[in-house]
């Protein structure tokens, strides 16, 4: 074989010698990995966006917020205590015993945001919280495993 046609090794590849073997352990670890990393970079998107774009204007009293929660008729009260809700959901998120009840409690207030959206505005932006609860579901479902530990957590301090 000439140079230019010489297999490449696993020394030789740019992964580096660690890599070795193409075997179907191998791939699924990698896949594996892959999707934990891709599943965390969509908790921190979430997260920035319930805790930055959407908890944010309504813990200050933004305007907009104060006008929307003023429609519905719950006034500033309403509005900061969503606000703290999706601002608590949001950094339970990142903490792995609490990531799939956040997923699951920031489901619910997109299903009642949802509603308020079709009762109360006529369906303006309404597709909006049901395009979250996908990705809420999601990391729900994938993150269900620590809601064992949260519950022996949770049944030991009782």
């Amino acid at each position: 074989m000439s140079e230019t046609t010489a297999a490449v090794t696993a020394a030789d590849s740019p992964a580096g010698p660690a890599v070795r073997g193409t075997g179907v352990a191998e791939s699924a670890g990698t896949r594996g990995r892959r999707a934990r990393i891709a599943l965390r970079g969509l908790q921190i998107v979430l997260t920035l966006f319930f805790g930055i774009a959407s908890a944010l204007p309504k813990l200050i009293g933004h305007s907009s917020a104060a006008e929307v929660f003023d429609e519905i008729g719950w006034g500033s009260v309403g509005m900061y205590g969503i606000g703290v809700l999706e601002l608590a959901g949001a950094v339970a998120l990142l903490v792995p015993v609490l990531q799939s009840v956040a997923a699951v409690a920031l489901s619910g207030l997109m299903v009642g945001a949802f509603v308020f959206q079709l009762t109360v505005f006529d369906g303006e932006n309404a597709a909006t919280p049901l395009i979250l609860i996908v990705p809420l579901a999601l990391i729900a479902w994938a993150r269900r495993s620590h809601n064992a530990e949260l519950l022996r957590l949770v049944r030991r301090g009782a």
